[in-house]
């Protein structure tokens, strides 16, 4: 992908337009493309599906925030803030593995969505992971 077309996604997904949508999305399935940059190099991009339940797609805040799921690392409590079509969340665990995890999704119309989530971990002082991913994503239909 050429530089040009890395740079009007990234505008795209930072200028998303905003449509409140606090409600949430609606569920069926949806098409989702990732693309993610660790350490300085770029992965290109990758698409999957997921379908959403009528409960997943109420609950934002649960559906998109990471599970804490660690060894030998403790998390905090995540914090996250819902307001309007904007969704954001921090997560940091502390021990073995020091992370912490931030996430930030624009909702709209309940018919698409966009968020940048980073990530980045350190062992004993040294880092050991940076990591950006970028996602967009639309309904294409009613699950199967």
């Amino acid at each position: 992908m050429s530089l040009l077309c890395r740079l009007l996604a990234t505008a795209a997904i930072v200028c998303w337009a905003s449509h409140a949508f606090a409600d949430g999305i609606q569920p069926g399935l949806w098409k989702i493309i990732s693309r993610m940059e660790a350490n300085g190099a770029m992965s290109p991009p990758q698409q999957s599906s997921k379908c959403f339940t009528a409960e997943q797609a109420r609950d934002l805040v649960k559906t998109f925030s990471p599970a804490p799921m660690t060894i030998n690392s403790e998390c905090g409590e995540l914090e996250s803030s819902l307001d309007g079509n904007r969704l954001k969340w921090r997560l940091v665990c502390t021990g073995q593995l020091n992370m912490e995890i931030t996430g930030d999704y624009t909702f709209r119309e309940g018919t698409q969505y966009a968020g940048i989530v980073r990530n980045t971990a350190s062992m004993s002082g040294m880092p050991t992971s940076d990591s950006v991913t970028t996602l967009y994503a639309e309904r294409v239909s009613d699950c199967p």
